[in-house]
């Protein structure tokens, strides 16, 4: 039985984990649109979109209004990452960039975003700082230190597991860029013999560098589709075809909102107001999350009239 004082036993199936390992399960290709705070998030879930992916660029722009270099730090992506779980109910892949310094720190992260709520946590090969994938400048360290970053983070997530959390592994090689297709090829293959769950290999330039990361790569892969990016943008169907079972797209939703927003400031300041941009007030409530709360605040006036 259940210790009275700590409550039932967690369902183990229900953590985000265990849900994100059920759904990649089911095969095919599942479409992840990436968010960049709660709001986001929960656009995403209302959509009908099964997961999603808290991004470091757009979290970076978001939260700091600053680019993707590195310059957003540990505390603060777990306390965005914190939000945005709490605010769904769908699995969350969190961004969490080299780990934040040498192996340990490794740890501490993958812990850190598994008692946070996420389902996976992504960890690179960047030199730190890092940088985006698809900009310039960005630069991996040397194989054996890829190496021992996935292997500290599979031990992290070991670890979380004898704490009653659940999270998968996300191992990302930038190698592509510096080192050609084969480099990139090799470590994620070695990622996956360490034990990491999704294998990502950043910037593949074509389709054919697509088919061959799916061919030699074991297991879940997930492809990057940045619009204006270094890899081509194949439909979900060619995609599902070539092998991959994640599609994330990281900052179609930011650069979305970005031009809305743009393009109303602009109809503002030319004294003109942005009618046709506009949610009608009442979905805008409905989306936030008003119609729910008064559903709530009303079940519990309801409980102190019957008492």
């Amino acid at each position: 039985m259940p210790d009275a004082s700590t409550g039932p036993a967690p369902d183990t199936a229900q953590l985000p984990g265990a849900r994100l390992r059920a759904l990649l399960s089911q095969g095919g290709l599942q479409v992840m649109p990436c968010c960049f705070d709660a709001l986001s998030a929960k656009l995403i879930e209302q959509a009908g979109f099964p997961l999603t992916f808290m991004s470091g660029f757009a979290v970076s722009a978001a939260r700091l209004g600053a680019p993707d270099t590195g310059l957003i730090s540990y505390a603060e992506m777990l306390d965005q990452g914190r939000n945005i779980a709490e605010a769904v109910s769908i699995p969350v892949i969190g961004d969490a960039d080299t780990g934040y310094g040498n192996a340990l720190n490794v740890k501490r992260t993958v812990k850190g975003y598994a008692a946070a709520g996420f389902a996976a946590a992504m960890i690179e090969d960047q030199v730190a700082p890092k940088r985006c994938g698809h900009t310039r400048g960005k630069e991996v360290v040397e194989r054996a230190l890829a190496l021992d970053r996935i292997r500290a983070a599979v031990d992290a997530r070991a670890e979380a597991r004898e704490k009653g959390h659940d999270l998968l592994i996300l191992a990302r090689t930038d190698a592509r860029h510096g080192y050609g297709l084969s480099e990139a090829i090799s470590r994620a293959q070695g990622f996956a013999e360490l034990g990491a769950d999704i294998l990502f290999v950043e910037a593949p330039r074509d389709a054919r560098e697509m088919e061959t990361v799916c061919r030699e790569v074991p297991g879940w892969k997930m492809a990057n589709l940045v619009e204006g990016g270094d890899t081509p943008l194949l439909t979900p169907p060619e995609l599902e075809a070539l092998g991959y079972s994640i599609a994330a797209y990281p900052l179609t939703l930011l650069s979305a909102a970005m031009r809305a927003m743009r393009d109303a400031l602009a109809a503002m300041k030319s004294g003109t107001h942005p009618t046709g941009l506009l949610l009608e007030f009442p979905e805008l409530r409905e989306k936030v999350g008003f119609e729910d709360y008064y559903a709530e605040e009303a079940r519990y006036a309801g409980a102190r009239a019957r008492d």
